[in-house]
């Protein structure tokens, strides 16, 4: 790490016209751009690349970020002081290969993280899923009630239409990503782990290595600091830590959990309960029930904080979620459109029984783009699961990513292991006129892919009924 570097992580002031230059190769990743807008916070001169112009990269653009979207070693700085690229970027890629070959100082989004949070209180939020969303409401607690953070998320907060602010407590609230293993990089003060379900199987393998890596995760956690972890985790007695707790919907077996669970116009009123205090009348506007799960273990965290109650409280009633997490996009008397970024079964569980929660009588229709051919490979029989769970389901072509083709996995495979009688697989174009022909009341759109590319003319056709 140069001193440049060194100096604007650790806060000292750079002399003007000294400003260090930061390369991100992947720019457009959710936690590639909050990585950006902290070194265009500190003054840097940031720039990077991306595939695809995205909303996000947009956004950034919109803040003095240049952004170039080919692969070409004459649109990229030659003098920058560090060169930051996503795991996601094939070692293949002509930039990548230069700044190496060049001797550039080259490192992972995991390497910087590591670095900004070597000398602060840091929560973390790790977890197969459901991490984006608790993370989000934590930071949202302590930047609403004046505790204050620095916020490295993994999502879009609604309430600030960032994944990134800073301030002057130093404490670091970041999401702990479990890809590449990248969170056994962070040492948390608190760390929060909500699932340990087998994923990524392309990077760890097997099921019981996934495991491993969250294992170690709670060893990394500080003498004296914090874990919960939600009741239920397999193996979760070799989960380490000075103190250690469990939260669940409403387990009474778990040390923190919501009683008195009630629907009032549309959103959730309960009462979190553990024997060492009880919050009550908490109000939640977020959907599905597996959110009022995430909100009792961000309430948690505030709690070990010392923030008071009713600061809190007004934190989740205010709290507007987390963009592509239960989002709604449409919301009237005729049609309900929601967005999500569920991309695991476990995820589409959830998210379809938080649904039926709220319209318990309505016919429910998802789309759902799956999201790497390794994990439908591997996952297909859970996916067909649950899907089933809802009335009709039209799947989208398989989202690639980082990924070339496998053969002879295709959406196909989860369509051939439903029982479900309205399915469907259909391109983006026929989704669409299908979508105007059969105008669905209650529409669920899900998938981490570019799935979100067709809510607008989706919202557009269902407002125009």
């Amino acid at each position: 790490m140069s001193e440049k570097i060194k100096n604007i992580i650790k806060g000292n002031d750079l002399l003007l016209g000294n400003k260090a230059k930061v390369y991100f190769i992947g720019i457009g990743g959710i936690g590639m751009s909050a990585l950006a807008r902290y070194f265009k916070h500190k003054g840097c001169i940031v720039s990077g690349y991306d595939k695809t112009i995205t909303p996000l990269t947009m956004s950034l653009e919109n803040i003095g970020i240049d952004i170039h979207y080919e692969d070409d070693v004459n649109a990229i700085p030659k003098d920058a002081d560090l060169i930051v690229y996503t795991p996601a970027i094939p070692s293949s890629h002509t930039e990548l290969q230069y700044y190496r070959t060049h001797n550039f100082t080259v490192v992972k989004r995991s390497d910087v993280l590591q670095w900004i949070t070597e000398n602060s209180f840091n929560i973390c939020v790790a977890g197969t899923h459901g991490k984006t969303t608790i993370s989000t409401m934590i930071a949202h607690i302590l930047r609403d009630s004046e505790y204050g953070c620095n916020a490295f998320l993994g999502g879009i907060s609604a309430n600030y239409q960032t994944n990134f602010w800073s301030s002057n407590n130093n404490v670091v609230v970041v999401e702990a990503d479990e890809y590449d293993r990248s969170f056994l990089k962070l040492v948390p003060d608190i760390a929060i782990i909500t699932a340990m379900d087998a994923d990524h199987l392309d990077i760890y393998g097997t099921a019981e290595e996934v495991e491993n890596a969250f294992i170690q995760f709670s060893q990394k956690i500080k003498s004296g600091g914090v874990l919960i972890n939600k009741l239920g985790l397999k193996r979760s007695r070799e989960l380490d830590a000075s103190k250690h707790f469990t939260y669940s919907l409403n387990n009474e077996k778990a040390n923190i959990i919501a009683r008195n669970i009630r629907i009032e116009n549309g959103s959730y009123l309960f009462d979190v309960y553990t024997h060492a205090w009880e919050i009550k009348n908490v109000l939640l506007h977020m959907g599905g029930l597996h959110n009022i799960e995430n909100s009792i273990a961000a309430i948690s965290v505030a709690k070990f904080l010392k923030i008071d109650d009713e600061k809190i409280k007004a934190a989740i009633a205010n709290f507007k979620g987390v963009k592509r997490r239960f989002e709604y996009v449409v919301k009237n008397e005729h049609h309900t459109l929601i967005d999500d970024y569920a991309h695991h079964p476990e995820e589409l569980k959830a998210l379809i029984s938080g649904v039926r929660s709220l319209f318990a009588t309505e016919k429910l229709t998802i789309i759902f783009q799956p999201h790497l051919y390794s994990r439908t490979r591997d996952l297909a029989k859970a996916f067909a699961e649950s899907l089933d769970m809802a009335d009709e389901v039209i799947l989208l072509p398989i989202y690639p990513a980082r990924e070339l083709p496998i053969g002879g996995v295709t959406s196909e495979l989860i369509l051939q292991k439903m029982k479900l009688e309205k399915k469907g697989i259909m391109t983006k174009e026929a989704m669409l006129l299908w979508v105007k022909q059969s105008k669905p009341k209650l529409l669920v759109m899900a998938g981490a892919g570019d799935i979100d590319t067709m809510l607008l003319p989706i919202k557009q056709l269902l407002e125009n009924n």
